[in-house]
């Protein structure tokens, strides 16, 4: 026994220090909730956190509702129905996962506002011209038009697999029992695919009460809004800290509220062999339909304001000078590139760990690191700002023996903004590193240790070429997700420091939004080629 903790011990260390690391910096907005109150939160407490709470709500309640509503449509229409360009809706239709909300935001503004393409072609082509006020999207209405465009793709994906792998006697003894199409919808397909369905649907839920670009341009006020209000604008921290622990909170009962959803009903086959669903052939005018409603959604989705992103990169080509817009491209790329390659290196460190180290502890810890995907990115800016600049203040006498002659270095550094990243998207690159080890097993690594190798050979020489495909996969996620971040970005960054993401938001908040589609567009670039790879060479799945 004494041998095998030895033989684990460095990975045993590395582990904790790294989950310690991802999971501490949350405590400091956990703390901020027994500091003494300021009169500015006494403020925001008795007369905006109700309408924060109520706003979200109905963000939430509403995108909710119809990204499942869309993504469950479309992911039945594709698992069940063969018709006319199925198998390019079938992974097209996670392509406006490509486009952040807040591009899509100010990109349908442009699309429905005075000088834009639809009441412009109203007034020139057909002669009427309208009250500017029926098209206004800039509302709660609009931001939900907006989220649900273009997150629905996380139900729709999750769903889609969930139901292309279901056995096919459930379908098949509902058709003998005399049920019709919409029947076994509703009282088969929703039940066993419930599970599937609040995951996708709660991913939503997190990726809206983490937006701030949305939001902030459509004049919304929300807990991420609040959080800049009183960061930036009224200067005060302490009350920054409270509001990101209320936000903490209200994202912990959605989590509570999701787990009760899920219920302890399951599915299983233990009798029956699993067979996937086989195709049913559409025709006629039911097969026009699935097609026009696949291509519906894409279109809203993806194809019109990518249309429109590189219309107006045409018309304001050159505007902005090659090196400068170059220095943007560099520096979302580093900084993705290096915080998704970090991810990588830590999650195969604690997922190693995980499955070396035997006992609940093992099991549960790495848990915890994951908890920060939970968390909105504007809180999270807020505990590693507290954390850096207590850490800089631990570090000062350091600074003045190196003859530095101010103590904030590295809460002024890229070194934090990086770090917030790898705390936010730990979860996405350790779930895919994780699948990734259960799928290898551990056979292979008996096998290797049996022969006298030790375990830091065997990872390398085993474990890793094995797992390929998984850090392939785990790093293209966190690599599109650090692309498209804009709160995080927003607060961390360092000065005279701006990413595509940062610069696109700039120019649409100053209403350039012409100039914003180029660095938009390239964002949207990125990620759809990314996506494509992903789901087309990567994604593993019974047809």
């Amino acid at each position: 026994m004494q041998r095998k903790l030895s033989n684990v011990n460095a990975w045993t260390v590395s582990a904790v220090i790294i989950m310690a690391l991802l999971f501490l910096p949350n405590l400091t907005i956990v703390s901020g909730i027994f500091s003494p109150s300021n009169d500015n939160w006494a403020h925001m407490k008795e007369f905006v956190l109700g309408s924060f709470i109520k706003t979200s709500l109905i963000l939430i309640g509403a995108t909710g509702f119809l990204t499942i509503a869309i993504g469950l449509s479309l992911a039945w229409l594709i698992a069940q129905y063969q018709f006319p360009l199925r198998n390019f809706l079938k992974w097209a239709l996670v392509l406006p996962l490509s486009i952040p909300p807040f591009i899509g935001a100010y990109t349908y503004h442009g699309i429905f506002n005075y000088t834009g393409v639809i009441q412009t072609t109203l007034r020139d082509g057909f002669g009427k011209d309208l009250n500017p006020a029926y098209f206004d999207i800039m509302n709660i209405p609009g931001a939900v038009f907006i989220y649900t465009l273009f997150l629905y793709p996380y139900v729709y994906s999750i769903t889609r697999i969930f139901l292309s792998q279901q056995s096919a006697s459930l379908i098949e003894s509902a058709r003998m029992l005399g049920k019709g199409p919409v029947n076994i919808f509703f009282q088969v397909v929703i039940p066993i695919s419930r599970v599937a369905i609040i995951g996708g649907s709660s991913l939503v839920v997190l990726e809206v009460l983490n937006d701030y670009g949305v939001v902030k341009y459509y004049g919304i006020q929300t807990f991420t809004t609040g959080i800049f209000q009183s960061w930036f604008g009224l200067g005060d921290i302490e009350t920054s800290i409270k509001l990101a622990a209320s936000l903490m909170g209200f994202v912990i009962f959605i989590l509570m509220a999701e787990k009760l959803l899920r219920g302890r009903r399951q599915y299983n086959y233990s009798t029956t062999k699993v067979r996937p669903l086989p195709l049913i052939r559409l025709k006629g005018w039911k097969a026009f339909m699935a097609t026009g409603y696949g291509l519906l959604i894409l279109s809203l989705g993806f194809l019109i304001p990518v249309v429109q992103l590189i219309d107006w990169t045409i018309l304001t080509f050159g505007t902005i000078p090659t090196e400068e817009f170059l220095i943007y491209v560099k520096n979302s790329v580093t900084v993705a590139g290096i915080s998704a390659t970090v991810i990588i290196i830590f999650a195969l460190i604690v997922g190693n760990f995980s499955r070396l180290v035997h006992g609940k502890a093992a099991k549960l810890l790495p848990k915890l690191t994951i908890l920060g995907y939970s968390i909105p990115g504007a809180v999270i800016a807020v505990a590693v700002v507290t954390a850096f600049i207590g850490l800089d203040g631990f570090l000062a006498p350091l600074y003045r023996v190196l003859g530095v002659d101010h103590t904030l270095v590295l809460s002024v550094s890229l070194a934090m903004l990086i770090s917030a990243y790898i705390i936010r998207f730990f979860a996405i690159g350790y779930n895919s590193i994780e699948s990734g080890y259960d799928k290898i097993g551990t056979d292979f690594r008996d096998a290797s240790r049996l022969l006298g190798v030790g375990l830091t050979k065997t990872f390398f020489r085993i474990d890793v070429p094995m797992l390929k495909g998984a850090i392939v996969s785990g790093f293209i996620l966190v690599f599109i997700d650090v692309l498209k971040e804009i709160p995080l970005t927003l607060i961390l960054r360092p000065f005279n420091f701006d990413t595509l993401s940062t610069k696109a938001f700039q120019y649409a908040s100053d209403e350039k939004i012409m100039e914003a589609s180029q660095a938009s567009l390239v964002i949207v670039g990125i990620s759809a080629l990314a996506i494509v790879v992903f789901y087309k060479f990567l994604e593993k799945e019974p047809e």
